[in-house]
């Protein structure tokens, strides 16, 4: 990062179940390209946000949990240390969750917005977890909880089990869809050529995708 070119406010709050094996070391490490991003030289002292009233990035050790709500400047390169956490988090990772992530245009201001000018404010949101199954279970139910609170403005929360029923249909089909690329790529069962034997690629089925 540039200290001198960082045109965006960038923060990131989320919160991740860690594995009980997970000591503050090994979080350290994991969520490394944010306080390095940072210029900072540990997680002590890049894990203070921008802002004072953001918690920052926290190890809560009495519920395992990486909570983050930490603020940055930065550029457009944050984007390639997003790709490195969210790999890094699904190492340590005990179940699907989700970051999310926004981008603040500084450089923006009124007389832009007069002259027809758009910011580049962004927001984005990333899945993280411990395997395919675990993330699939996070973006369902993001996606139950959004459709639901929208459709209860017009019906009562008990109408709506079918819609989640159709939820849960798309999801499974997108996971039988992600074991089947998964066998493509092992040897077949059993067999006489003597190599190893293949087995269930895609883990588990995620909870309510029946």
């Amino acid at each position: 990062m540039t200290s001198f070119n960082t045109p965006f406010e960038i923060h990131v709050h989320g919160e991740v179940p860690l594995r009980e094996d997970v000591d503050f070391k090994a979080l350290q490490e994991a969520v490394k390209p944010l306080w390095k991003y940072a210029g900072a030289k540990s997680l002590t002292e890049g894990a203070q946000s921008l802002y004072e009233e953001e918690s920052g990035i926290r190890f809560e050790a009495a519920d395992h949990k990486l909570q983050m709500c930490w603020t940055v400047r930065g550029n457009e390169d944050f984007r390639q240390v997003l790709d490195d956490l969210c790999m890094n988090i699904n190492d340590i990772s005990a179940a699907g969750a989700q970051l999310e992530i926004t981008f603040y245009d500084t450089e923006f201001d009124d007389d832009e917005e007069s002259r027809g000018t758009e910011s580049r404010d962004d927001f984005v949101i990333l899945f993280v977890g411990p395997d395919p199954a675990a993330i699939m279970q996070a973006q369902r139910d993001l996606l139950v909880q959004d459709v639901v609170g929208l459709m209860e403005r017009h019906f009562d929360g008990a109408e709506l089990s079918g819609v989640v029923h159709e939820i849960d249909k798309l999801f499974s089909q997108r996971f039988d869809n992600l074991v089947s690329s998964l066998e493509l790529g092992k040897p077949p069962r059993g067999g006489g050529s003597g190599g190893p034997q293949g087995g269930h690629g895609g883990g588990r089925r995620p909870r309510h995708l029946h």
